[in-house]
């Protein structure tokens, strides 16, 4: 006998709505030398935790500026109660976030090591390499504790601080990726000192974008000590890292919408074309200074449309040449088949990444933004113009 006919109802659906409350802790810890015996928060952060095992992935430029640091890790695990699995040494840089190599590597390695959920991976590096071994850690048993420990100027103030992870794909940054609050981020000084002189200044650039998004005394402040930091000099160097990391993580922790799930990204402030123009270059343009002449842009934009003063706009760009951060690039001037600035694309691009409207943050005084959902591009190709002739103006261009 066959089943009865169901009867008629204009409800067809039995719907349920459950909220799932979730609580993560962001740990934001500052240091130096935190692998050294005598120096005891790391193995506390871990005990804390009561996990069981502990294996370490290393970037290869650090492992090679600091030879001496995957015997100090072995070492500093020799005396706390967790089983170690030792160090793993692998090629970093934007290459290793390209494709799935290192993805698949990172997940051999963990799987051969038995580590857990309840187990401690250490990610020790620049930003791309804490991007794609992140993603991998976050993908690895649905997600296994991540230690990350960056080693950059730009890891260390901005997104070694943060929730993502992501490698590149289809030709655009970050496009396979995951949101994973890390379950510490130490932040240690030392390693900052096998940086170039170039980049330890560059990566300043992203505590410039949060003090103008966020608070704008800071922004006076790094202005106020532009060339002590332009020089390198600790306190202040390690001050502005310091601040910079904590407004990210405040903003991601207090801010809303830790994982994006709407179309704001103030953190994002001037990166529509950076993005776009490390793709362009193929990644020849660093991030961080493509971030600097993104910010650049979408400073003199703000100013054009009527937002911000030109005299604030001008302090901006005096800060950015003062830490010697190139405020164009002829990427910005690169047409397709139609004539087109292949740049602009950038702001789809951008709009796609989330999805929704465009909504992109510009400025409208220090420390205040305001967010857009078109672009004048008649203004904004002004605003290219204007910071090619002043780079050029500045001989920059050499």
């Amino acid at each position: 006998m066959g089943l009865l006919p169901a009867p008629a109802s204009p409800d067809l659906m039995d719907r349920h709505d459950f909220d799932i409350p979730i609580t993560f802790k962001h740990r934001v810890i500052f240091t130096r030398d935190a692998f050294a015996v005598a120096n005891s928060g790391l193995a506390d952060i871990l005990c804390e935790g009561g996990g069981r095992r502990v294996l370490v992935f290393l970037e290869e430029t650090v492992a090679a500026a600091w030879k001496a640091l995957p015997e100090q890790i072995h070492t500093y695990f020799e005396k706390p109660d967790l089983d170690f699995r030792g160090v793993k040494i692998f090629a970093g840089g934007e290459a290793s976030k390209a494709d799935e190599f290192l993805i698949h590597e990172i997940w051999k390695e963990i799987d051969q090591s038995h580590i857990d959920r309840h187990s401690y991976v250490l990610a020790i590096g620049g930003g791309a390499f804490l991007d794609a071994v992140g993603y991998a850690v976050a993908t690895a048993h649905r997600g296994v504790r991540l230690v990350r420990f960056p080693t950059t100027t730009l890891s260390q103030d901005d997104s070694g601080v943060g929730v993502k992870n992501a490698i590149n794909a289809f030709g655009k940054k970050n496009w396979i990726g995951s949101f994973s609050v890390p379950f510490a981020v130490i932040n240690d000084f030392k390693l900052l000192e096998s940086q170039d002189p170039e980049s330890s200044v560059s990566g300043l650039i992203e505590a410039v974008k949060v003090a103008l998004v966020k608070d704008g005394e800071f922004f006076k402040w790094i202005e106020a000590n532009v060339t002590a930091l332009a020089q390198l000099v600790r306190e202040p160097f390690e001050e502005c890292i310091k601040r910079s990391a904590l407004l990210h993580a405040r903003h991601i922790a207090l801010g809303g919408d830790p994982f994006e799930t709407g179309s704001s990204r103030p953190l994002d402030f001037g990166h529509w074309a950076a993005h776009k123009m490390e793709a362009l270059t193929n990644y020849q343009l660093s991030h961080a200074e493509a971030v600097a002449i993104g910010l650049a842009l979408d400073t003199i934009y703000s100013q054009k449309i009527g937002f911000l003063s030109k005299e604030n706009a001008e302090r901006i760009i005096k800060v950015l040449q003062e830490l010697g951060l190139k405020t164009y690039h002829p990427a910005l001037d690169w047409t397709d088949a139609k004539g087109n600035r292949r740049v602009l694309a950038g702001l789809d691009e951008f709009r796609e990444h989330l999805g929704g409207e465009l909504t992109v943050l510009l400025l409208s005084d220090l420390g205040k933004g305001v967010d857009v959902h078109e672009f004048n591009i008649s203004l904004l190709e002004q605003s290219i113009e204007q910071l090619r002739e002043m780079w050029e103006l500045a001989d920059f261009s050499s």
